[in-house]
């Protein structure tokens, strides 16, 4: 394949497969943090939901996205894809959108977990759509598209979800935006292929040369029997420790950052809405800024925990300023939600280049359910503390040294080996540096 094919080649599966990948993960992000803008906005009145019990509500979902996120990567990695995230769509619509008919606390604790427990699957299977069809040096970015989901949704989101709770009440905003992932899902069905073998829009040949390129890949990686083996690698369990507190940061950001812009003096939900998605600007640019720059150098590590400490101190700087310098310190939360956000391509670029294709996926889901125990400790416990001391410092406290936690806990992650590529470059080491 000369040249200017290839590059068409290449092209053509950005063009085709990245839109999609983004706009299904956005519905994902969509539906489980508009929770934030319901507790905001009367839920908790509406349905005498106390305090600590709405720090719950909004941290069920995540103990429930603990739960199926190894299974999800198996069945994606030896079944389809493409049937788990169809099927996802298609429940977890639904019950996002039942949250806004509840009438009972009961009832919303059971949706909220089981929302949790159907998206568990997606982020798994999706890194291994996009393992299957994107080659190393094109991972980081692949990654940061996928998870760019993430705080673009909730940029957006912020803003409609503020009119609607605004216009037509907190209810209605759940129903309408639980709708669009049930529509979508039959988008994805017909839009996508498992691997690049059933795909009708590529020729033989681009076929051929993509599969290759990923057989050879795997072939510089030392074999691992099963899934046992994967998880008890040292390096395995340090990843999950550190996403683990890195989650604590970020969901503790994401869930009560509306909660903590409202608190201040005459803030209408509009406004709230508009401020809380300043910060997932700054995210966008850092995410495609530090993928572009890791897969250029093929370096992980160097684009991970710089971030993080960034996170750390401006949590920290917020907090010294406390309540009575509200825009200086809004300013810091806006830099702390853009470094938590930034390393995210780089991260889990590193699980498909340092384990084989039978068990990175699964290595990838234990390494995101501890993500959900973070989530979960994060979105609870800010909660927690925010209601027990009547401000935010503490909170502010807390995601700061979960975050220096998790810089400190990437900075130790030694070199990976060496593997081989059959290139004309030769042997490029994958550094997770």
């Amino acid at each position: 394949m000369n040249n200017s094919n290839k590059g068409g080649f290449v092209a053509s599966r950005w063009l085709r497969l990245m839109p999609i990948v983004f706009v299904t993960y956005s519905l994902a992000y969509l539906d489980r943090a508009n929770y934030s803008f319901g507790a905001a906005a009367g839920m908790a009145k509406d349905l005498q939901i106390t305090s600590s019990m709405s720090s719950l509500l909004g941290a069920l979902f995540f103990l429930g996205y603990f739960f199926f996120q190894v299974p999800g990567a198996h069945y994606a990695e030896n079944k389809s894809a493409k049937k788990l995230v169809f099927g996802s769509l298609i429940l977890w619509g639904l019950l996002a959108a039942a949250t806004g008919i509840v009438h009972n606390v009961h009832f919303l604790i059971v949706i909220r977990f089981c929302l949790g427990v159907v998206e568990s699957a997606v982020m798994p299977a999706m890194l291994v759509f996009l393992s299957h069809w994107f080659t190393k040096k094109e991972r980081s970015r692949a990654n940061t598209f996928l998870i760019l989901g993430n705080p673009v949704t909730v940029l957006w989101m912020s803003i409609v979800s503020g009119y609607l709770v605004s216009s037509v009440g907190w209810r209605w905003m759940f129903i309408i935006e639980g709708l669009p992932p049930i529509i979508w899902a039959f988008f994805w069905w017909k839009l996508v292929n498992d691997k690049p073998s059933e795909a009708n829009w590529l020729t033989s040949q681009e076929k051929k040369e993509l599969e290759s390129a990923l057989h050879e890949e795997q072939k510089g990686l030392k074999p691992v029997k099963n899934y046992g083996e994967a998880f008890r690698s040292p390096l395995v369990i340090r990843l999950c420790l550190q996403y683990f507190f890195w989650s604590i940061g970020v969901y503790g950001f994401v869930m009560w950052l509306p909660s903590i812009i409202k608190a201040a003096p005459d803030m209408s939900m509009v406004a709230t809405g508009w401020l809380s998605s300043v910060p997932y600007v700054l995210a966008v640019i850092g995410m495609l800024t530090a993928s572009y720059f890791s897969d250029k150098t093929q370096n992980r590590k160097a684009f991970v925990w710089p971030f993080l400490l960034v996170g750390a101190v401006a949590f920290y700087a917020s907090y010294l300023l406390g309540a009575d310098h509200f825009w200086i310190s809004f300013i810091l939360l806006v830099i702390a939600g853009g470094a938590m956000y930034a390393p995210y391509g780089p991260f889990f670029a590193i699980m498909p280049e340092i384990l084989p294709r039978n068990v990175s996926g699964g290595a990838m889901a234990l390494i995101n359910s501890m993500g959900a125990l973070g989530s979960f400790a994060g979105s609870y416990l800010v909660g927690y503390l925010n209601n027990t001391t009547g401000g935010f410092g503490a909170s502010y406290i807390f995601m700061a040294g979960s975050l220096l936690l998790s810089a400190i806990l990437t900075m130790t992650v030694g070199k990976s080996r060496k593997s081989a590529e059959s290139s004309p470059e030769g042997k490029l080491e994958v550094s997770t540096r």
